[in-house]
């Protein structure tokens, strides 16, 4: 998602002491949620449509063994009860997609970042050779929602952490009526960016792209398997485990003043950069995410505007 650039951003400030309004000038800001949504969404959770994102389906005999080494969790374990965070890497460890699979009968079905649909289905379908393996593109034909928080799991749902909250998926045929939720809020998708931003989730392209590894951005417990068995880029991230180096780490810091995504990040000389900001909607304070040196976590951080970045 390319953040808006606005030139003058209003941001209603919560604390007792102003309780008026801020302004923020020549700052890019990724979302925006009101306070009050804001506690509605921690208090009840919320809903969200899903369904611009990619779908795949995969049949044969040998599906999972053919995804099993494909992905960086272990695709034996996928069922229909919940799914399965992972991560396609490319042969030096890095990371393609971000995806979460769930089995379904005799199929597989992946979804991922709209914006990766044409090059996941490619890195797919090149590594499927003599496998009994279809790959299906099924990206029109199913809607997809999900809902986070207090919300009950209906029978028929998967459950699946997204967001920083337990919740569920639901996957429906694209002609059937949306879902309705009358007792929870529906985000936009600026809000939802507000809401992952504050959570300390990565995202595609901000902080997972072709650039990190998984580790770089903490996805180590939730997307990684180091006893499955061989993939495409398993030797690297295995090095990587045995170590505990790698280039970069992800961090989550806030601030008083303006920053913008693509900021540059210094000790005494360049050591990372900022990759999502948003406002927080109860404190009214900047927030964001960034990929800075392992290691650096410690050292006082600034942008280059000499903007003090505080870890939270």
């Amino acid at each position: 998602m390319t953040c808006p650039k606005l030139a003058r951003a209003v941001i209603p400030s919560t604390t007792a002491a102003e309780g008026r309004l801020r302004v923020v000038s020549d700052m890019l800001i990724h979302a925006f949620m009101t306070p009050d949504l804001f506690q509605r969404v921690t208090a009840h959770g919320a809903a969200v449509n899903l369904s611009s994102r990619a779908k795949f389906r995969l049949t044969g005999g040998d599906r999972v063994r053919y995804l099993n080494g494909q992905v960086t969790n272990d695709v034996r374990r996928a069922n229909a009860d919940e799914t399965l965070y992972a991560c396609v890497t490319d042969a030096k460890g890095r990371i393609a997609a971000d995806v979460f699979v769930h089995a379904h009968e005799d199929t597989l079905l992946l979804d991922a970042e709209g914006d990766v649909r044409e090059t996941l289905g490619m890195r797919l379908e090149r590594y499927i050779v003599a496998d009994d393996v279809e790959l299906t593109d099924v990206t029109e034909e199913w809607q997809l929602w999900h809902v986070f928080g207090s919300a009950e799991t209906p029978a028929h749902a998967l459950r699946s952490n997204r967001f920083g909250v337990p919740g569920f998926d639901l996957w429906l045929p694209a002609a059937a009526a949306a879902p309705t939720f009358d007792t929870i809020d529906v985000l936009t998708d600026a809000e939802l960016e507000t809401w992952r931003i504050v959570q300390k989730v990565p995202r595609w392209p901000n902080e997972l792209n072709a650039e990190m590894f998984p580790p770089e951005a903490g996805l180590e417990s939730r997307a990684m398997d180091f006893t499955k068995g061989c993939y495409i880029g398993q030797e690297v991230l295995s090095r990587i485990k045995t170590t505990g180096k790698m280039p970069r780490e992800l961090i989550a810091f806030d601030t008083d003043s303006p920053v913008n995504a693509g900021d540059e990040i210094l000790t005494t000389k360049a050591v990372g950069s900022v990759t999502s900001v948003t406002v927080h909607p109860e404190t009214g304070r900047i927030v964001g995410l960034a990929m800075v040196r392992q290691g650096m976590t410690a050292e006082p951080l600034s942008t280059s505007a000499g903007v003090l970045l505080r870890p939270r």
